[in-house]
């Protein structure tokens, strides 16, 4: 009975208690809910019978988020109006831009404003990029802080506004597989098969700066190296393995002065410079070794271009410059480099002056380049001080159709023309006079390229002209292993010899990678005289020993009086190469 009755006394508290402990974790829940929504009336137990009609006053906490709230939300109000800035504090950042901010600190923000996060899941913000990718995507449209406190737009990359692999003497790889932040790794391979119906009994083909032996399947280049960037500091190296090692020496006779062999110490370098990146403008770069020339437009590498032999304006000019050279971009449209050179594609000096130079590349759009070479003042000619040379090299290259859509998808032209002339040490530019012989240079290229079936198939077709009193720039013919410095009396250079010539081409390149271009290519090439290897000389009775090289007879260079090597006015070709560059 004394349970039961002490049961009756505390039953009344007991009921309390459990009113109130069923209050306490609806406050509770309240601190977790959306603050934007109005508090509900409370309806508290009756207590004494009496019935609580006003709402439940606010506790401090509740006030002080409520503060909270409202500063934050006057916080955004202005982050709106005045728009985002980079001096804004991270927290009006994070929430002004929930996106942006990590799942954490979203997660303290939301609950110091009494709200409930959504949960967060990985990728579902398609609108949100990545904080890696954004240096990358908007780098070109960067702006830094100036001390005004405007926004300040960085220059643009030259030349970057549109796609310009469509250009014949540029790649058109439009990305590297292997590219870091520090090296750009670069591999080309040019692996040919030439079928000259001319026969030439030793297999050797003369007159071309790109061809050079007939019915054997040989290397022309193979060159590893790529460019080196970093902190501004620019580097670049390409190797050249294969025919180019021993070919394009040879075309240089500075070498024949002074001690040092200067052909050997270069021959496996194709490129090999060193420089540094200014911040001026939209760039500009400085660089000294070897770098390539474009005087001819064609590229060196055969797979940059549209077809695989050049008409003679550019298979007869510079391939390379040793020297400096300085890259100005005033805009991104315009590049002036000017140059300082050793000479015409010498690895030295030829006499007592250095070769200057300058080139004009101009895109204003992406259909349209315009490129202007000029080389003058250097005294080019081994042995004859005081001979100097001029040269001015112009090119325009247009692409006037492009439709992706259709099986003929892209289509372009170039035109190139040259002209140049020495005076001085026995020739004369104006004609000729008692300053000696007219030596001058003329010529013109014309190719037309059209794209078929999404850039994989392209056809090219064109050819040129020149015309070159005195021969300064005309290949010599290998004859009995001939240079360009010890000359051969089967084919003379000597001031207002006459040398006219003519090509055409037809080219077919089947490209199923932007790596790789399988090349067949038709060439008909013709002189005013003989030039072109022949299949074999008449041997003179009295040589019991011919050798072979043209059938001449003696030693490598001898001279047997009477006697006319094997040379030609045409030659027909065919050409056939598998192109690779990484």
């Amino acid at each position: 009975m004394r349970a039961y009755k002490h049961v009756g006394t505390l039953f009344p508290i007991l009921l309390a208690a459990l009113l109130c402990a069923s209050i306490v974790p609806d406050r509770l829940l309240a601190d977790d809910k959306d603050t934007s929504n109005p508090p509900t009336k409370s309806t508290p137990a009756k207590s004494d019978g009496a019935k609580i009609e006003a709402p439940a006053p606010l506790t401090e906490r509740e006030r002080w988020l409520l503060d909270r709230v409202e500063l934050l939300e006057k916080r955004v109000a202005e982050l709106e109006t005045k728009g985002s800035s980079p001096a804004a504090p991270a927290a009006a950042a994070a929430s002004a831009q929930p996106g942006s901010s990590s799942p954490a600190t979203s997660t303290v923000a939301a609950s110091a404003a009494g709200v409930t996060p959504a949960p967060t899941v990985p990728g579902v913000n398609a609108n949100v990029i990545p904080t890696e990718k954004v240096a990358t995507s908007v780098a070109p449209q960067a702006t830094e802080k100036g001390k005004s406190g405007a926004a300040k737009v960085q220059a643009t990359e030259p030349f970057a506004f549109a796609d310009f692999t469509w250009l014949n003497g540029n790649a058109r790889t439009k990305e590297s597989p292997m590219d870091t932040k520090f090296f750009t790794p670069e591999i080309r391979a040019d692996v040919d098969y030439i079928y000259d119906f001319n026969h030439p009994r030793d297999n050797t083909i003369g007159g071309s700066s790109e061809v050079f032996r007939a019915n054997e399947v040989q290397v022309t280049q193979l060159g590893v190296g790529g460019d080196f960037h970093y902190d501004n500091v620019r580097a670049r190296v390409m190797t050249q393995f294969g025919l180019y090692s021993q070919t394009t020496p040879r075309n240089d006779a500075s070498p024949a002065r002074g001690q040092w062999n200067l052909d050997n110490a270069y021959r496996y370098i194709s490129e090999a410079y060193g420089g540094y990146h200014f911040n001026a403008l939209h760039g500009i770069n400085v660089d000294a070794g070897i770098f390539m020339s474009y005087i001819g437009l064609f590229s060196y590498y055969q797979f940059d271009n549209w077809a695989y032999q050049p008409s003679y304006v550019s298979s007869n000019t510079p391939w390379f410059f040793n020297g400096v050279r300085v890259q100005i971009f005033p805009t991104e449209h315009l590049k002036i480099e000017p140059w300082f050179t050793n000479g015409w594609q010498s690895y030295g000096r030829f006499n007592s002056r250095p070769g200057f130079g300058v080139q004009f590349l101009w895109r204003p759009n992406g259909w349209l380049s315009i490129l202007g070479n000029q080389y003058a003042l250097g005294e080019d000619t081994l042995n004859t001080p005081g001979r100097i040379r001029y040269h001015t090299d112009d090119s325009i290259e247009v692409k006037y159709y492009d439709n992706q859509e259709r099986f003929l998808d892209k289509a372009a032209f170039s035109l190139t023309g040259d002209m140049g002339c020495e005076h001085g040490g026995g020739v004369s530019c104006a004609g000729n006079s008692a300053k000696g012989p007219k030596q001058s240079f003329l010529g013109y290229m014309f190719y037309n390229r059209l794209w078929f079936d999404n850039d994989k198939y392209g056809l090219t077709l064109g050819g040129g002209q020149i015309s070159n009193p005195g021969r300064y720039l005309v290949l010599l013919p290998p004859i009995n292993g001939a240079t360009a410095a010890s000359g051969t009396p089967y084919f003379t250079q000597n001031p207002g010899d006459p040398y006219k010539a003519w090509d055409v081409s037809g080219t077919f390149d089947w490209m199923p990678s932007q790596y790789i271009t399988f090349r067949w290519e038709y060439n008909h090439r013709a002189a005013n005289v003989p030039y072109f290897s022949g299949s074999g000389g008449v041997t003179p009775t009295s040589c019991p020993t011919p050798v072979l090289g043209n059938n001449i007879c003696g030693s490598p260079g001898a001279f047997v009086p009477g006697f006319t090597p094997d040379l030609r006015k045409t030659e027909n070709r065919l050409n056939m190469a598998i192109l690779v560059k990484f």
